[in-house]
C-alpha cells in the first residue's frame, strides 16, 4: 500500500511505549487463548466484549507498568496506522455525505501492548483487535497480525493490517447508524442458534465495509495487496479457526462467517463500492 509521505490522522493514541509486566493468563500467552478471536475479533459491541474482558481480567494479575521509547521500526508502523485511519476517515465522510448519512463521527484508534483498559473492560493482547461501542474506540495490539501470519497461515503483508483496521471501523459505522443497536436488540431472547446467525450478519457486513473502503482508496492499493486482505480473512473466518484451535467445525456456533463467506463479501464491496448492496441480512435470509 502506498502510504508514504501522507495525511496522518490525528485520532491515532499510541500507547505502546507503556506496558503492564507481570500479568499471568490463563492458558498462557496470546496462542493459549487465540479462541478468543472466535468471539473477539470483528468488534463485537460492548454487551458481549465486556463479559469476555472481564473473564480475562479474573486470570490475570498486574504488578507494575513499565515505560520505554519504541523503535524506528515501532514508530514506522505507527504511522502506517495512522495513515490507514486517515484514509478511513476520509473515505466514509464521503460515504456519508453522498448516501445522507449526516456527519461522519471520526473514532480513536489506540495501539498497546500487554494491555489496555477501555470503556468495555480492561483488555489483553489476547482480546485480538477490537472496537468498543462504549467509548467509539478502536483497539490494537499489533502482535495480532504476526500470530495471525505465523500460526493462521496469513500473508504477512501491510494490507492485511488496513484489511483488519478497516473491518473494526465498519463496526464503527454499524454503530453510528443503528445497526449494531438494533441486532442486539433483536438478539434478546433468541436462541444461541439463531443470535449467533445475527451476529454472521453484522460481522459479514463489517467485511463488505472494509472492501467498499478499498474501493474508493483504489489509487494507493499495489499489486497484492487485495490478495494480503483475502488472505487474512480466509484465515479468521469461523470454520478455519474452530478447525484450528478445536480441530472440528460446528456451524451452528459460527458468529463472524466462514472463511468464503468473509472473502465474498469484502470482494462484493470491494468491486461495487455501492453502499446499498450491504444487506448481508437480507441475503442471508435472517
Amino acid at each position: 500500500m502506498k502510504w508514504r509521505g501522507r495525511r496522518k490522522s490525528g485520532n491515532l493514541d499510541d500507547r505502546r511505549g507503556s506496558s503492564t509486566k507481570g500479568k499471568v493468563i490463563a492458558g498462557g500467552g496470546v496462542i493459549g487463548v487465540i479462541v478468543i478471536l472466535l468471539q473477539i475479533f470483528g468488534g463485537e459491541t460492548g454487551q458481549t466484549v465486556a463479559p469476555v474482558l472481564n473473564e480475562f481480567n479474573k486470570n490475570r494479575q498486574t504488578q507494575q507498568v513499565e515505560t520505554r521509547e519504541l523503535t524506528a521500526q515501532e514508530k514506522e508502523l505507527g504511522n502506517f496506522m495512522a495513515t490507514v485511519l486517515a484514509d478511513t476517515e476520509d473515505v466514509w465522510a464521503q460515504v456519508f455525505q453522498q448516501n445522507n448519512l449526516g456527519a461522519y463521527k471520526k473514532p480513536t484508534m489506540v495501539l498497546f501492548t500487554d494491555a489496555v483498559q477501555t470503556g468495555c473492560g480492561n483488555a489483553t493482547s489476547a482480546s485480538g483487535p477490537f472496537y468498543c461501542p462504549a467509548d467509539q474506540k478502536l483497539y490494537m495490539d499489533l502482535i495480532f497480525f504476526n500470530e495471525l501470519h505465523n500460526r493462521f497461515g496469513a500473508k504477512k503483508g501491510d494490507f492485511a493490517m488496513a484489511y483488519v483496521t478497516a473491518h473494526e471501523i465498519g463496526h464503527h459505522v454499524q454503530t453510528l447508524i443503528g445497526t449494531s443497536q438494533k441486532v442486539r436488540r433483536a438478539q434478546q431472547g433468541m436462541s444461541k442458534v439463531d443470535a449467533n446467525k445475527l451476529s454472521v450478519a453484522l460481522e459479514l457486513q463489517a467485511d463488505f465495509y472494509a472492501g467498499l473502503w478499498a474501493y474508493h482508496n483504489q489509487e494507493y492499493l499495489e499489486e497484492g495487496d487485495i490478495e494480503e486482505a483475502l488472505s487474512a480473512a480466509n484465515a479468521v473466518g469461523d470454520d478455519a479457526l474452530q478447525r484450528k484451535v478445536q480441530g472440528s467445525v460446528n456451524p451452528d456456533s459460527f458468529t463472524h462467517g466462514t472463511s468464503q463467506q468473509r472473502k465474498d463479501w469484502f470482494l462484493r464491496g470491494f468491486r461495487t463500492g455501492d453502499m446499498s448492496q450491504h444487506d448481508t441480512f437480507s441475503e442471508l435470509k435472517i
